[in-house]
């Protein structure tokens, strides 16, 4: 758990005002720092099961924000990814919904059969 003025500093660097806690960017930032102090406690205590239960719901949670992010906001996506240097900022991004798009429009009416 991050204490009160952790949260404050995260807050000022990724929020959009000054009391934003429901953006996406600051819950992404937030679940990002909680996922590293508790890689740093997996590390001490290897047996601590019931906390690595807890990293991977949070690692899970912060998957979906980002999916969720990518596919509303792509910018801001992008911006957050690198500033929290996740190793999704450099991949590519996806093309084959444009491709899959562009495919359709070619088709003809009398190839497509609507059932």
């Amino acid at each position: 758990m991050l204490d009160k003025k952790t949260k404050e500093k995260i807050l000022k660097k990724f929020g959009i005002h000054a009391h934003d806690t429901g953006s996406m960017e600051v819950q992404i930032a937030i679940l990002t720092f909680e996922i590293q102090e508790l890689i740093k406690h997996l590390k001490d205590h290897k047996k601590d099961f019931s906390s690595r239960y807890g990293l991977l719901k949070k690692v899970g949670e912060r998957r979906r924000f980002l999916k969720y992010l990518e596919r509303t906001n792509n910018t801001s996506f992008l911006d957050i990814s690198k500033k929290l240097k996740l190793k999704i900022a450099n991949h590519p991004v996806k093309e084959h919904s444009v491709k899959t798009k562009n495919i359709l429009k070619n088709l003809d009416e009398e190839s497509v059969k609507i059932v």
